[in-house]
């Protein structure tokens, strides 16, 4: 019987950024459902604060090169990967110089957004899954991972929804309490339009702060997990309401096996 794959996409991951609870869950969880015969790929943006040197980060010239256009405006994505070896896993780092050649990774110096985090989201959604595409590597389920991949859901489910890659693959989404009170960039919603993606679809997102970002995440997975102890509680109304299948929080200790049995749950549906 063929093993399952999972793809995972995180807005952060140690070693390659500092501990908090969604970077060590991103560590530790592709290693754990490897470890249970499931096949994975996992990705996270290539911040300029990971040390390229230290980590052994390298171009992978095959997938690299290709343009995405955003805005009227061609943007080059690099492919680079690293291994944990450790954990006999490999991550691939989504990168480009003007989104990510900063000494911060979605705030400045000052605790500040990035006015163009809107964009920076959209390059790394994209990006991933035109990567995925290069590999020709069809994921039976996608498991996201924190505000900043909000858009992956809403681009397998309606832009690649006629690839047959993607065509039957089911989107798992990690919620956390790593929001923010600023809103993105005011035609946030005009940047996201690609082919298959119309205005219609991102209604909820003309205002896009973070308790959109969130329902529009929700509203195109297929299962919704609470990925921290406390949610903010319009996020929490937001999934509990929608009808999706729920995962409340687990410890440490209990989530590998309960996301074990969620995924398992997800991807026969």
């Amino acid at each position: 019987m063929e093993s399952k794959k999972v793809l995972f996409v995180s807005q952060e991951i140690t070693p390659y950024l500092p501990e908090s609870e969604l970077s060590l869950i991103s560590r530790k969880l592709p290693q754990a459902i490897q470890e249970t015969g499931k096949e994975i790929r996992t990705f996270m943006p290539k911040y300029g604060t990971i040390n390229e040197r230290r980590n052994q980060l390298h171009e992978v010239i095959r997938l690299s090169g290709m343009n995405l256009i955003i805005d009227d405006t061609d943007h080059p994505l690099i492919i680079k990967v690293a291994s944990i070896q450790a954990a006999r896993m490999q991550v691939y780092f989504i990168d480009n110089e003007e989104y990510f050649h900063r000494k911060h990774t979605v705030v400045d110096s000052k605790g500040a957004h990035f006015k163009d985090n809107d964009e920076r989201m959209i390059f790394f959604a994209r990006g991933v899954l035109e990567t995925v595409r290069k590999l020709r590597w069809s994921p039976d389920l996608v498991h996201c991972h924190g505000w900043f991949t909000s858009l992956v859901p809403l681009y397998i489910k309606k832009a690649y929804r006629e690839d047959p890659l993607f065509a039957d693959s089911k989107v798992i989404f990690s919620f956390y309490d790593n929001g923010f009170d600023e809103s993105l960039d005011a035609s946030f919603s005009k940047k996201i339009l690609v082919d298959g993606v119309s205005e219609e679809y991102l209604s909820m997102v003309k205002n896009p702060g973070y308790e959109n970002l969130a329902s529009l995440a929700a509203t195109y997975s297929d299962g919704l997990i609470q990925g921290s102890e406390s949610l903010p509680a319009k996020v929490d109304e937001v999934l509990k309401k929608s009808g999706k299948p729920y995962l409340n929080y687990a410890s440490e200790e209990k989530y590998v096996e309960e996301f074990s049995v969620f995924y398992n749950t997800i991807i026969n549906e």
